[in-house]
């Protein structure tokens, strides 16, 4: 717990709280955006709107994008909306990553709201699905629906594993959704280890847990509860693992990354990356992380972008920022992969560009 303890530059404060259940150090910061200060940027080339779907359609929105293992690129897009309830239309394409042309399409009918994407070590696809098809009627104030699974919906709420062509590999979790000690509701991302175990994390309204499954998806063990001290997720929207096998999450609304071992052991906290929606880490320990909401209101005096650094250590080294649009915002996605020439590929939606529609931004290596 060394790194936990160490002052982070550009600290204002540190509160360190010692919990007496277990003995962990965690360290509460109140820090400076280190890209309120110039940082390089290594993909300073923009290629606005990405990626060319069928017939020319219009992309809706979408916060999902990984690399395939010949190094295309997998993204899924909301069925032209936000949601693909309501229509037959394939939400998932893989892309050749040079000319940006679809290569293979599928998914139409099954998904409602594709939010989460991962290639897995044999190339197949996993898809969380984070909202249910019940009538706009039956649900709740919020667009996402009420805080539980709900008894009119007949799809939603699941975990997709596709093959790279499109064949239903496996389900997780009930139609329409699950609570308690059942699967899923809200799912965000998934991702699997080289065992080919299963990591979901659940919830995109408010609080959230971590799931654990065997790779032939019987639930192993949960962890996580509504909260910001250690163990504790309010939105844990992203999923990754770097080389030494640690799980990275993108604790959103805590506006940090929580680090765990494989068992749910916290091991650190970091605050320099921002209000994360979206992690990648690559081959090297390079770690990406994007921040697409960060504003006056949810995380005063930081930027949104794309901030990078190792996973070694709670530092950012360099910064992409958001590319321009008619807003002064601008606009960084909400997921994130990075490709084997180490182009940088943002998936983004109608939040994300603070404007309707979404897309893909590709930003090319230096």
């Amino acid at each position: 717990m060394s790194r936990a303890l160490r002052s982070i530059a550009g600290a204002a404060a540190v509160v360190t709280v010692m919990t007496l259940s277990t003995g962990l150090v965690f360290t509460q910061t109140q820090v400076v955006d280190p890209a309120s200060k110039p940082l390089p940027n290594p993909n300073p080339t923009v290629v606005k709107n990405w990626g060319t779907l069928p017939d020319n359609r219009a992309w809706g929105n979408t916060a999902g994008v990984d690399i395939a293992l010949d190094g295309n690129i997998w993204a899924y897009d909301r069925c032209g909306a936000n949601s693909c309830a309501e229509s037959k239309l394939d939400p998932i394409f893989k892309f050749d990553r040079v000319s940006g042309k679809v290569l293979t399409s599928f998914g139409g009918g099954l998904i409602v709201f594709p939010h989460g994407i991962h290639v897995d070590r044999q190339g197949n696809v996993w898809i969380t699905d984070g909202n249910d098809n019940a009538p706009a009627a039956q649900r709740g104030a919020g667009a996402r629906g009420t805080p539980g699974p709900n008894p009119q919906a007949t799809k939603g709420h699941q975990i997709f594993k596709f093959s790279p062509e499109g064949k239903v590999l496996m389900t997780i979790g009930k139609p329409g959704g699950a609570a308690g000690d059942e699967c899923c509701y809200q799912p965000n991302d998934v991702i699997t280890n080289q065992k080919g175990e299963i990591f979901v994390s659940e919830g995109h309204t408010s609080g959230g847990r971590i799931r654990k499954f065997s790779s032939d998806g019987k639930l192993i063990k949960t962890w996580g509860a509504p909260g910001n001290g250690p163990g504790q997720f309010n939105v844990p929207h992203s999923l990754a693992f770097d080389s030494k096998g640690r799980l990275f999450i993108a604790d959103r609304v805590n506006h940090r990354i929580q680090i765990f071992d494989q068992e749910g052991q916290f091991l650190e906290e970091w605050k320099q990356f921002s209000r994360i929606s979206g992690l990648f880490i690559d081959r090297n320990d390079n770690l990406y992380a994007i921040d697409s909401e960060s504003s006056a209101a949810r995380h005063p005096d930081w930027k949104t972008g794309i901030r990078i650094g190792k996973t070694t250590e709670d530092k950012v080294l360099s910064f992409i920022p958001p590319h321009q649009t008619e807003t002064p915002y601008g606009a960084a996605g909400e997921g994130i992969a990075v490709d084997p020439d180490g182009n940088v590929y943002g998936a983004e939606g109608p939040l994300s560009r603070q404007a309707a529609g979404g897309g893909v931004t590709k930003y090319l290596k230096r």
